[in-house]
């Protein structure tokens, strides 16, 4: 009687980054609550739900990711999932900061409250309303080419910063409009560069 082969259990992966703890900062308290998360320090409260198959588990003063999904989405779930951790405890403890840079002739900003105005070189000036949880500074000796964006949602402060640069995305030619602090900008020669070859 021919012998049955039991299937062969594959052996769950780890990411390599997605197995180190999390440490818990002082001030910062986490809880959990099934799939959700939520992150309490200084700089605000956050919360998110996460994916299926990652699970988190608090030791102490620190944090672990774990996934149970199968052998080839274990390790990419628990790297993705310590990311999102990660990113909130540090945004409640200390947040997060993006600078954005107006370069061009006349390019101001400003801001009030919870507004920016733009002066980007069109007719009107830009007026842009910050979301709950973002706030914004022009350093005075920047003379209003500079903006500094200040949050604890990681993800939120970048999708602002992206809705600023799409305003004005910079030009090849001139490099004119907004751009990211040290965001390199491939530029081109344009005709004054084809004469001299």
């Amino acid at each position: 009687m021919a012998q049955v082969e039991q299937p062969v259990q594959q052996a769950v992966r780890t990411s390599r980054v997605g197995k180190r703890p999390i440490p818990i900062p002082k001030g910062v308290t986490i809880s959990i609550s099934g799939q959700r998360v939520d992150a309490q320090g200084p700089k605000g409260k956050l919360s998110m739900a996460l994916p299926q198959n990652i699970e988190v588990k608090k030791d102490g003063e620190t944090l672990t990711i774990t996934s149970d999904a199968g052998a080839r989405d274990a390790a990419r779930l628990q790297g993705l999932g310590r990311a999102l951790v990660a990113n909130m405890v540090r945004g409640a403890a200390v947040g997060f900061e993006r600078i954005m840079e107006l370069v061009g002739t006349g390019y101001r900003a400003e801001v009030k409250g919870n507004t920016i105005t733009l002066q980007l070189g069109f007719a009107r000036p830009r007026v842009v309303e910050l979301p709950s949880g973002i706030s914004a500074v022009v350093p005075p000796d920047s003379k209003g080419t500079q903006i500094v964006l200040n949050g604890a949602d990681k993800c939120l402060i970048g999708q602002v910063a992206a809705d600023l640069r799409r305003l004005r995305p910079p030009e090849p030619y001139g490099g004119k409009g907004i751009r990211y602090r040290d965001e390199q900008i491939r530029r081109k020669a344009g005709k004054a560069g084809k004469a001299r070859k």
